[in-house]
């Protein structure tokens, strides 16, 4: 809002701006150019002055406590080697494995506009955006909100699930959760799914450590959750326990913390029931061709992965583009899938 003092000043200004732009074309461009980047300046400064107000009034127990700087592997080795602690020794679009996920998601999910939540830097929003969907994301750390990847800078925002997510109802047809629900005390586990429900618009993606049977891919495991010496006792109990494993049973780092931060560790039923509980049907057919996908990449044993509805969503939310194709065939481009075909022809001449 202008002062009406300034106002005549501000009128002759603009006036003058518009002559300039009409009478050279050199000049409009530089104006779009400018207006282009202004205007990206103040979305990323809003969404960052959002993070720093949000964590100020959440106090004691906000996001940059546990996930600053260093869970990103700021002043880490940068060999690779987590050095037995939680968070990532090296962090990037390729380690992350975004590519991999955007591809699949953008395959398998006809949707337009989509939230990931837990989103860290937003690799996975930026490799959406490259392929044309209107991605979102947020996350609990200040720190990975400002230090957004490239292409997610602005559309990252500052968000908890466990005290609510600044989006409106319905706001997204697919929401995705990867890695994330794992990292909260299973007390909060109804509230942030009850949250994700809100903002969801009809499908959910959720890749979540897990253990015992799985219908749709790899049955989920034990080995590297639970503390070595207790493993034997829950490899006993086989199905007749379903979790959450107790807290001084959880495998610890060399800091002594629950390994990776994670504090739920339970069974695909166990997840399974708690998604129904917030009013989500499992889709298990879908996921059964999203494991596909991900053979060529070797992810199949590492990514308990999940697919949920709301209840009357369109199948055709899921119907994928190119069946007979993979992902590869589609453009996909990683390490893993270049590293694994290597070894299959290697394997074959063998």
């Amino acid at each position: 809002m202008v002062s009406r003092r300034l106002a005549p000043a501000v009128t002759r200004g603009r006036q003058e701006l518009v002559r300039l732009a009409a009478a050279n074309p050199r000049v409009r461009r530089w104006m779009g150019r400018l207006g282009d980047d202004l205007s990206r300046a103040a979305r990323i400064g809003a969404v960052v002055a959002e993070a720093r107000a949000a964590e100020a009034a959440a106090g004691e127990g906000a996001g940059d406590d546990l996930y600053g700087g260093r869970y990103f592997g700021l002043g880490r080795d940068p060999s690779g080697d987590r050095q037995g602690q939680s968070g990532y020794a090296t962090y990037d679009r390729v380690s992350s494995n975004a590519d991999i996920a955007a591809y699949l998601l953008w395959r398998n999910f006809r949707v337009h506009r989509t939230l990931d939540v837990g989103c860290a830097r937003g690799y996975l929003v930026e490799a959406l955006r490259d392929l044309g969907v209107d991605a979102h994301g947020c996350d609990v750390s200040r720190y990975a909100v400002e230090h957004a990847a490239p292409g997610a800078l602005g559309y990252v925002r500052y968000g908890d699930p466990s005290r609510g997510l600044p989006y409106d109802d319905g706001q997204f047809e697919l929401v995705s959760a990867l890695e994330i629900l794992e990292h909260l005390p299973p007390d909060a586990v109804p509230a942030a799914l009850a949250e994700l429900r809100r903002v969801c618009g009809g499908l959910l993606y959720a890749t979540i450590p897990s253990f015992g049977r799985n219908p749709s891919g790899p049955h989920g495991h034990l080995d590297g959750k639970v503390r070595p010496d207790r493993l034997d006792h829950y490899r006993d109990l086989g199905d007749r326990f379903a979790g959450p494993v107790p807290y001084d049973d959880l495998a610890v780092d060399a800091d002594g913390g629950p390994i990776e931060g994670h504090l739920t560790i339970a069974s695909y039923d166990w997840w399974t029931a708690r998604f129904a509980d917030a009013g989500f049907d499992r889709w298990a057919d879908v996921e059964r061709r999203l494991y596909a996908d991900i053979a060529p990449a070797g992810l199949g044993r590492f990514w308990n992965l999940y697919v949920f509805a709301l209840p009357d969503t369109p199948l055709e939310l899921a119907t994928p583009r190119r069946p007979d194709a993979t992902l590869a065939d589609l453009g996909l481009v990683h390490p893993l899938i270049e590293h694994n075909a290597i070894e299959a022809a290697a394997a074959e001449d063998g």
